[in-house]
């Protein structure tokens, strides 16, 4: 198939998404948020889940730890526009506070049922490297037991589906955003950085 195919296909899964109801989550949410990028990125990035503003606007990383992780990217020579960037779960979860829309933590039985959302991105993308950005991305492709922690900034062989390739995780952008204090962001956005940068080489990009 054509590169103009593989195109194709992803944009005809991204419209059977748009109509998901898998999970309860698309009762609450405004709109499905697919994957967005390069049809032959190299790097495929996975997040948790559409925060506010995604949900509003129907993009992936468009809030402010999208904003993060484009200047964590740029910093570590990935150029965005190379990539194709993602989450594990397709829609926001949330719950309400004052006037505000807060994030909830997708659970195991929503990540299930995006996961073949993911392997289908997985498939037609075929990217060389998947960084998975927090938690709930490892969680998706390698189950509940998997803990950021223990594999950060490593590459490792992995498969999912029809893919084959590798993977390296990190933390979310957001836990950057999180930290009480400017030190502590400082160094946890060093950290990202740094594991971006062993992404990059681990991909030969």
């Amino acid at each position: 198939m054509g590169r103009a195919g593989y195109v194709k296909d992803l944009r005809k899964i991204a419209a059977d998404a748009a109509t998901c109801t898998r999970c309860p989550l698309h009762e609450r949410a405004t709109q499905t948020v697919f994957g967005e990028g390069s049809a032959a990125a190299r790097v495929m990035l996975v997040g948790e889940q559409p925060g506010d503003q995604e949900d509003k606007q129907g993009h992936p990383f468009v809030g402010p730890a999208g904003h993060l992780l484009d200047r964590a990217l740029a910093d570590s020579g990935i150029s965005r526009a190379d990539t194709y960037v993602t989450n594990a779960v397709k829609h926001f979860k949330w719950q309400e506070r004052g006037k505000r829309r807060i994030h909830q933590r997708p659970n195991t039985g929503e990540i299930k049922a995006c996961r073949p959302w993911l392997d289908a991105e997985l498939g037609l993308v075929g990217p060389r490297l998947v960084v998975l950005l927090g938690a709930v991305a490892g969680e998706s492709l390698f189950g509940s037991r998997f803990r950021v922690g223990e594999h950060k900034g490593q590459a490792r062989e992995a498969s999912a589906g029809e893919w084959h390739g590798l993977v390296v995780a990190t933390i979310h952008p957001s836990a950057v955003l999180r930290g009480p204090d400017p030190e502590s962001r400082d160094r946890a956005y060093e950290g990202l950085v740094a594991d971006l940068s062993a992404a990059r080489k681990a991909a030969a990009l």
